[in-house]
């Protein structure tokens, strides 16, 4: 099963979400691959800033959600990971419908993991980019 060290489904993997941020904006993993996972997100009123296109910082919720997921899935038992950095390079504006954010590894290292994110409209355009790397703990 590729890259990934706990055996999980996607609704298993959905409902660590619950009673969170990544649940409150909307926020479903619909895809997992042997190296990837895919959530979607919809643009709209939780989502939107003042101008009425996708907030930045959601977009960010979006790539910081993806990548711990990711990694957290990727690691064996006791370890866990969580963030120390994350960038976001804002490339093109949303204002509605969903986004969709696909995560793969760069790094999966002992003591860190490095996860590039892709942020892309039902167009498939590319919405943002982002980095996450996050620490491996016990």
């Amino acid at each position: 099963m590729g890259i990934w060290k706990k055996k999980y489904d996607l609704d298993k993997i959905n409902q660590w979400g619950h009673n969170t941020m990544v649940e409150h904006i909307g926020i479903r993993v619909v895809e997992m691959g042997d190296d990837y996972l895919k959530a979607t997100m919809p643009v709209d009123k939780r989502t939107h800033q003042p101008m009425g296109i996708l907030h930045g910082g959601a977009s960010v919720v979006l790539a910081e959600s993806l990548g711990s997921i990711a990694a957290n899935l990727a690691v064996a038992d006791p370890h866990y990971c969580v963030g120390m950095e994350i960038n976001a390079n804002h490339i093109k504006s949303v204002s509605g419908d969903y986004v969709t954010g696909t995560v793969s590894p760069v790094h999966i290292g002992k003591s860190t993991h490095v996860w590039d994110i892709s942020i892309r409209n039902k167009e498939s355009e590319l919405i943002c980019v982002s980095r996450i790397t996050l620490a491996v703990l016990k």
